[in-house]
């Protein structure tokens, strides 16, 4: 398994990735975002395959995922401690969830914030003890 910068060539990886995880709706916003990302964006192999991605800019989490039929196996967790080590001295980071992903956020110390248009809020503490 191999995490690498996102490049203009994947795109249809992850392209594939969304349409396994969302429904249409939501895919010109990440269509658009793949255009120009707003921060680092990450693609994960696996096997010779790009299963997940996933970024971040400032405080922000931004569109991790892991493609469907790759889910389940540890894979999304190590997706996202590798962002929040690159997070390393931010001191809150955040994010938005849709309904399903809540539990699994939960489980990594994460609580909910809110509610937007979006999605659930959800925001952990990075520093407990300063």
């Amino acid at each position: 398994m191999d995490i690498r910068p996102y490049q203009a060539s994947d795109r249809a990886a992850c392209l594939e990735i969304f349409d396994s995880n969302f429904d249409a709706t939501k895919r010109p916003e990440f269509e658009q975002f793949l255009d120009n990302p707003e921060g680092p964006f990450f693609v994960m192999d696996h096997d010779g395959a790009i299963v997940g991605c996933g970024g971040y800019a400032g405080e922000t989490l931004r569109w991790g995922m892991i493609r469907r039929d790759f889910q389940k196996l540890g894979l999304g967790r190590f997706l996202l401690m590798y962002r929040l080590r690159q997070l390393e001295g931010v001191p809150t980071v955040r994010l938005t969830a849709p309904p399903n992903a809540v539990p699994f956020f939960e489980k990594q110390g994460f609580r909910i914030g809110g509610e937007s248009p979006k999605g659930i809020e959800m925001v952990k503490k990075m520093n407990v003890c300063t």
